[in-house]
């Protein structure tokens, strides 16, 4: 397992879902330097299965951040310097404005294409939840596309 080449083909991958779980970029990129150190320590991943591995350990990284006592005392530099943040694309704004559960299953499915199977194994819940909360999360933004 070469670990350069799963860092240069995954990186952005693993960046993009960091940031779109939890809402910060100096943070998904302390995601993304842990999760590649975790690579770097294991023994043996299955071939054809590195990207998976990733996006697991990405989700139990961001999940690990978020239900820290520190991050719940912390608030964004943006926010509190008055900066406002301008996202070039208004569909992926409006996904990052979704609740966690519907944001993570909608980004998943749509921007990095895994399935529902796929989603159902990476975060640990069953299928029919992914199912119902990609339904859940398409009717939020019509609601809000609607709007905008």
């Amino acid at each position: 397992m070469d670990v350069l080449y799963l860092f240069h083909r995954y990186k952005d991958d693993v960046y993009r879902l960091a940031v779109s779980y939890i809402h910060n970029v100096q943070e998904a990129e302390d995601v993304c330097q842990t999760v590649f150190l975790k690579l770097m320590e294991q023994k043996h991943i299955q071939p054809g299965k590195e990207k998976a591995w990733l996006m697991q350990a990405t989700v139990n990284q961001c999940r690990s951040l978020l239900r820290s006592s520190w991050w719940k005392r912390t608030v964004a530099l943006e926010e509190s310097a008055g900066i406002p943040q301008t996202p070039e694309d208004e569909t992926l704004q409006v996904v990052m404005a979704l609740p966690a559960k519907y944001r993570v299953v909608i980004y998943l499915h749509y921007y990095e294409r895994y399935t529902a199977a796929e989603i159902g194994k990476l975060l640990k819940i069953p299928v029919s939840t992914v199912t119902t909360r990609l339904s859940r999360g398409r009717r939020l933004l019509r609601a809000e596309l609607k709007e905008v």
